[in-house]
């Protein structure tokens, strides 16, 4: 009584693709942006995509997207009752997906996932996979997890990752997954707006982090380094954070971090995607700190594209897939997570040298621009079968 789906992509191929997701529009984050970017790109491919996601809140509604999107009565999170609705439409739907390759890009109805390939009346022509990081460290936690993902990974036709960090990750826990993995680290958004330079002469250097306030994106390491820099240097900087989302009072502690400080320190909350190309117009450095977090794991970082596209230095630590984001002394300075005395000396650098400021941020911009979600699309699904739909 198991999931019999074809161990090759051109066994049983589909135009039809359906992309179930909890994470998409309005939702903000990495992992919203990727499941939009991935169907946009196969529907340009040529498949017949549809997005099933989860319902708008309340006052919201959908831009006009170049592909269908279904609206489940579940409200986006990884809670038991919202993977539950999610198996419950997957059920529900289950004789369509016979004809159609089920795409599941995050964890959330991976979970789903993970119960409904014991029964036998679900049965997608193709099962795709994609994951990030930190869903494999937390898979691979315990047993039972680790022994019905092993399953699933069996009976996918494909599975991607999107660094080989995440590959390596993944292959280490699961290695009979060894031979159906790429890398499809994604691109930038299709929407994204990119603003010139309006940041005035003779004014502070802006320092500036886009993420949620978490601990794992490490905004209070910044800060202490920023504080540990030389007073002239220190004179010379503001702190930007642009996020919300506040985790574990991370908000609390970031507050009575910055009041500490003897430089500006200014929380800018969370500035909707089409108003944050005026930010990082106004920046100069860019800067990420991600730290190690119980099993959450930076498995590359689409935000470190973004700020490269506006021709901004990157500060980051060197931990998981974040080294293939921001190439050392090319496109960023990375630092080792937890070495204070370095993440300072890496911020002092920039500051004191403006034209590897801009070498930095020219590389960056060239780099962000030659990843395609084309191409991630491409190497995941491949080209679709000629014809209708089947």
């Amino acid at each position: 009584m198991q999931l019999p789906v074809s161990s090759s992509p051109s066994d049983r191929p589909s135009r039809h693709l359906v992309l179930v997701t909890h994470e998409f529009h309005p939702h903000r984050g990495g992992i919203a942006v990727y499941a939009a970017e991935m169907a946009r790109a196969a529907r340009q491919l040529g498949y017949e995509v549809e997005v099933w996601a989860p319902a708008l809140p309340p006052g919201a509604a959908d831009p006009t997207w170049p592909f269908a999107v279904r609206r489940l009565p579940l409200a986006g999170d990884h809670s038991l009752l919202s993977q539950w609705r999610m198996a419950r439409e997957l059920m529900k739907h289950r004789e369509r997906l016979q004809a159609a390759t089920l795409y599941i890009p995050e964890p959330g109805p991976l979970l789903a996932m993970l119960l409904l390939q014991y029964f036998d009346s679900l049965r997608p022509a193709q099962l795709m996979l994609t994951f990030h990081g930190s869903e494999i460290q937390r898979l691979a936690s315990r047993w039972l997890l680790r022994w019905s993902t092993s399953h699933l990974l069996q009976k996918a036709t494909r599975i991607s990752v999107v660094s080989t960090y995440a590959r390596n990750l993944l292959q280490r826990n699961f290695p009979e997954a060894a031979d159906k993995v790429v890398i499809t680290p994604g691109a930038l958004r299709t929407d994204l707006a990119v603003e010139a330079p309006t940041a005035p002469a003779n004014r502070k250097v802006v320092i500036l982090t886009v993420a949620r306030l978490s601990p794992r994106k490490g905004q209070r390491e910044i800060i202490t380094a920023l504080q540990a820099l030389p007073h002239a240097l220190r004179d010379r900087v503001e702190y930007w954070l642009v996020g919300g989302h506040n985790k574990e009072n991370y908000a609390s502690a970031l507050t009575a971090a910055a009041a500490c400080a003897d430089f500006p320190v200014k929380f800018l909350g969370d500035i909707p995607d089409e108003k944050l190309g005026a930010i990082y117009a106004q920046a100069d450095i860019f800067a990420m700190t991600s730290m190690p977090h119980r099993h959450s794991v930076e498995g590359f970082g689409l935000v470190y594209l973004e700020a490269g596209v506006h021709g901004l230095p990157v500060v980051a630590h060197a931990i998981g897939g974040v080294p293939e984001a921001v190439l050392d002394g090319e496109t960023g300075l990375l630092v080792a997570p937890g070495d204070g005395p370095a993440l300072t000396a890496a911020f002092a650098r920039l500051l004191g040298d403006p034209a590897l400021r801009r070498r930095l941020g020219e590389a960056g911009r060239a780099r962000a621009r030659a990843h395609t979600w084309r191409d991630s699309a491409l190497s995941l699904f491949g080209q679709p079968p000629a014809g209708p739909a089947t």
